[in-house]
């Protein structure tokens, strides 16, 4: 039994994502539906990026990802079926796949162009629906558009380092239900560049000399709980997807604060790590 997923900047107060299921359920009433996150910031192409590319590969091969974001289509913002790692995207072609793409090169890119059979004005609902469904049914990706080997890059998705390698420049691509801070900078890039050295990382005022394996390293545990006061203070990991992450310590926006909120950290803010010279 197929499965589609769905990622989408819709939210949960509007009728969307739910006509969405609806109209796959029309089609094949067999099909299984799996909703990623429709809390996507509205248009915000490097964090749904961030979301697909570590949650699909979670999901069996020959899953479908039906990815709502941006999805209006224009001259500049065309529609695209994607074959990679044996999964099926459906977006607009608008940069949410190239931070996939930059790891793992697709098995096939088609433009559709099925638009001329399809009335529509919300075309997550109607052409994304009637292309994922075709997909299920064992379709081609022929039948509904037509080859192409490009698409568009998405802006910063690689880090800037300095010609002497002593300092990456990172951006902030994703801030997580914690308040914590996800950076651009992978951890196989840090490594070789950093080669050993010691560094320093910095965020706004904030500095950093120590990257943790996971968040419970930062405590002292041969100190008495009562003496500890961890929470509330900053750390930096690389987290489960081994991104570069500026978190705090069981964060809460609502009592200790997060790394966002405390520290002032939005989205595509720079980040830097500064080595030391040999």
């Amino acid at each position: 039994m197929a499965i589609i997923t769905l990622t989408t900047d819709f939210g949960e107060k509007d009728h969307f994502a739910g006509a969405i299921k609806g109209a796959i359920y029309c089609e094949m009433p067999e099909i299984r539906i799996v909703d990623i996150s429709h809390s996507i910031s509205p248009f915000n192409i490097s964090e749904a990026a961030y979301v697909i590319q570590n949650a699909y590969s979670s999901f069996p091969k020959g899953t479908i990802h039906l990815i709502g974001i941006d999805s209006e289509l224009n001259p500049e913002n065309k529609h695209i079926a994607i074959k990679l790692n044996d999964h099926f995207f459906i977006c607009a072609n608008n940069g949410i796949m190239s931070m996939i793409c930059s790891e793992i090169v697709p098995e096939k890119i088609v433009e559709i162009n099925i638009h001329d059979k399809i009335q529509t004005s919300f075309p997550v609902l109607d052409v994304f629906v009637k292309v994922a469904c075709h997909i299920a049914r064992g379709g081609t990706l022929e039948v509904i558009g037509k080859t192409i080997t490009d698409i568009k890059p998405i802006k910063n998705i690689v880090p800037y380092v300095n010609e002497d390698k002593s300092q990456i420049i990172g951006s902030i691509i994703y801030i997580d239900n914690y308040g914590n801070v996800v950076t651009n900078i992978k951890k196989p890039f840090f490594e070789n560049i950093q080669k050993g050295r010691d560094y320093e990382i910095s965020a706004r005022s904030y500095k950093f000399k120590t990257i943790y394996k996971k968040y419970s390293d930062f405590v002292n545990f041969e100190i008495p709980e009562e003496r500890r006061h961890d929470e509330g203070r900053g750390l930096v990991v690389f987290n489960s997807s081994n991104y570069l992450e500026i978190a705090v310590y069981k964060s809460n926006s609502a009592t200790v604060g997060s790394a966002s909120t405390l520290m002032g950290l939005n989205l595509m803010d720079t980040v830097t790590i500064n080595f030391k010279k040999e």
